[in-house]
């Protein structure tokens, strides 16, 4: 069975070393400094309360990690090139398997995408879908979805008891899923927080699932990948449930609330990045414009819902 390795000792990251070496598999989780998870067997930091099962290897040493033949990049978006670009020559012959959600803001890139520029002969593969940590680390049923030119032997290797992969081959469908999830899902979490209710949840979701498709159709992405876990499926949690930071986020926006700092936020970035792209590609992105402005502090709660609400009467 080929050896595995996670680069980033997030709580995602360190869920998913969790379920694969729970079920036997042999995995090494990198960390820039592991020494309080050595000592306790547990990321207290990140996932507190999940003990390390025995065949999970910790690695201060990103050689040592490097080594295994299927590396999964837990990393935030916004430094995924930079990673990369400093440490190509450990990656060029692996098989890379971005579990990232988002679009680089410098470069317009998704994660396949960097993965190709900046380690062109690895082979690139996304891992993305309505998941969080905890529930992972839990061994509570999760199903994602799995990109890559050829992924059913990734799928057999990278399943678990409690993680259920689909596979797929359309990359950026589903890695476009994963990004702009985030952005509606900042929306949504200001309108909880403004007060404006449920049924503004939902029509946020229903307009941002569509600007989700517009924009992943203008990418060459299929139209069905968007109706599966990495779209729609990733879009009904992470809208809903205060689990996640993109969505907690918005509510704060939404009450004028402090800002909890130190947090990766992968929608502030991204909503950038798509709004950029978006206009350069002549995509109409409403929701994404807006949360744009909110995040960069041009407008206020009030204006941005004014701005929304005010927008010409057409056809569904």
């Amino acid at each position: 069975m080929s050896s595995i390795s996670i680069i980033g000792a997030g709580a995602f990251g360190t869920a998913l070393a969790i379920s694969l070496a729970r079920d036997g598999r042999e995995v090494t989780l990198w960390a820039r400094d592991p020494g309080d998870m050595a000592a306790t067997r547990e990321n207290t930091r990140r996932l507190p309360g999940f003990a390390f099962p025995e065949s999970l290897s910790l690695a201060g040493d990103l050689e040592t990690a490097a080594r295994a033949d299927v590396i999964l990049l837990a990393i935030p978006m916004q430094k995924t090139s930079r990673f990369l670009w400093i440490e190509a020559a450990l990656f060029q012959d692996k098989t890379l398997v971005s579990c990232s959600k988002g679009i680089d803001v410098l470069s317009g890139r998704g994660p396949a995408e960097i993965i190709r520029y900046e380690c062109p002969e690895a082979t690139p593969a996304v891992l993305s879908g309505p998941s969080f940590a905890v529930d992972i680390a839990a061994g509570l049923p999760t199903a994602l979805t799995l990109a890559a030119a050829d992924p059913e032997p990734l799928q057999h290797m990278l399943s678990t008891s409690n993680i259920r992969l689909y596979r797929s081959t359309d990359m950026v469908g589903v890695e476009i899923g994963g990004a702009l999830k985030n952005v509606i899902a900042i929306a949504c979490g200001v309108a909880i927080g403004a007060g404006l209710g449920e049924s503004a949840r939902a029509a946020l979701m229903t307009r941002g699932y569509a600007e989700m498709n517009r924009f992943a159709m203008s990418r060459g992405a299929a139209p069905e990948t968007l109706a599966g876990l990495s779209g729609f499926g990733d879009l009904t949690l992470t809208c809903t449930s205060e689990k996640s930071r993109n969505f907690s986020y918005g509510l704060a926006l939404g009450r004028e609330a402090p800002v909890a700092e130190g947090t990766t936020i992968e929608g502030r970035g991204t909503a950038r990045a798509v709004h950029f792209a978006a206009q350069k590609a002549g995509v109409e992105m409403p929701i994404t414009d807006i949360v744009v402005a909110l995040v960069n502090g041009d407008v206020t709660v009030k204006d941005a819902v004014e701005a929304l609400l005010s927008r010409p009467l057409k056809e569904e």
